[in-house]
């Protein structure tokens, strides 16, 4: 639980940092520019929307994490959102080390 919410808190630290895109259509614009390196989708994300995402993903070879709900990631970054996509590689690997750690 503790790393869970420290992942969460730094989703809410790339947000405040500039460092977050939100949004599936725009992070799906953001992988295609090679912007994003991390995903973050809701895993009560709709199917439509999660396959989307997740293949937008696979063709930019970035690894997509389902690991939270929509609350917790609206809550966390204090907007309602269910795809979120990090821009910055030092927020991408502390994340990464969160949830290697369990989450």
């Amino acid at each position: 639980m503790q790393n869970r919410q420290k992942a969460l808190n730094l989703l809410g630290l790339a947000e405040r940092a500039g460092k977050l895109i939100s949004g599936a259509e725009i992070v799906i614009v953001g992988l295609k520019a090679k912007k994003v390196k991390i995903v973050i989708l809701a895993n009560d994300c709709q199917t439509d929307t999660s396959e989307k995402v997740t293949r937008a993903a696979e063709k930019s070879n970035v690894m997509v994490v389902s690991d939270f709900d929509s609350g917790e990631i609206s809550h966390a970054i204090g907007k309602n959102r269910k795809v979120l996509g990090i821009t910055d590689q030092g927020f991408c690997q502390a994340l990464v080390q969160k949830i290697n750690e369990g989450v």
